[in-house]
């Protein structure tokens, strides 16, 4: 896989919330959770916070990332509690739909990508997702002024409404933009998306 910063950042974020324990889901977790069923797919899982709780309630989940700690740690986690997930490690840049699931997740992932990449990727979850089934999609957007995480030559800000407009043809379950505050006197705003494919 080519060397990319950002999976570096995330390689070192990760080290230490391994360290210290700390699986507590984000607010963009908890807000896909209580929609996601059946089988799901996990774009960018990272240490598989949501991975873990989802197949904790039953869920058939596979999840994939691009960073090997987070991808050793889940499967040891999973394993321990005997779940139903299969994790691997995935350069999720050239990531293609080969099948469906009931909810197909990608948390803070498709910004990593050069813009192009980005909106391919979120072309394949479209397809990814079955009739009846859900999207949930957050990305960072135009106006996020935190760029330490990024690759300079691999990352997109999308447009705030892209995301919507991406599943106006859907039922938009949820559509929120929100600022967070970062380091150095700086933000991130996201986007979040839950959409459900219509039957």
């Amino acid at each position: 896989m080519e060397a990319n910063r950002s999976v570096d950042f995330f390689r070192s974020q990760f080290d230490q919330q391994i360290e210290a324990a700390d699986y507590r889901l984000n607010p963009f977790e908890e807000w896909a959770l209580p929609h996601l069923r059946g089988t799901m797919l996990e774009l960018g899982c990272g240490l598989g916070n949501l991975t873990l709780t989802a197949a904790r309630r039953g869920l058939s989940v596979t999840a994939l990332d691009a960073c090997p700690n987070a991808v050793v740690d889940l499967r040891r986690r999973a394993d321990a509690e005997r779940l139903s997930v299969r994790v691997e490690e995935a350069d999720l840049a050239e990531w293609q739909a080969t099948q469906t699931y009931d909810a197909v997740v990608a948390i803070g992932l498709l910004m990593f990508f050069t813009c192009d990449d980005g909106r391919r990727v979120l072309r394949e979850i479209r397809r990814a997702v079955r009739p009846g089934g859900v999207a949930a999609v957050n990305v960072l957007v135009e106006g996020t002024t935190f760029m330490a995480m990024f690759d300079a030559q691999h990352y997109c800000l999308f447009p705030p409404a892209e995301l919507a407009q991406t599943f106006a043809d859907w039922q938009l379950l949820l559509e929120r933009t929100d600022d967070f505050a970062a380091p150095g006197d700086t933000r991130k705003r996201f986007a979040t998306v839950i959409a459900r494919r219509p039957d």
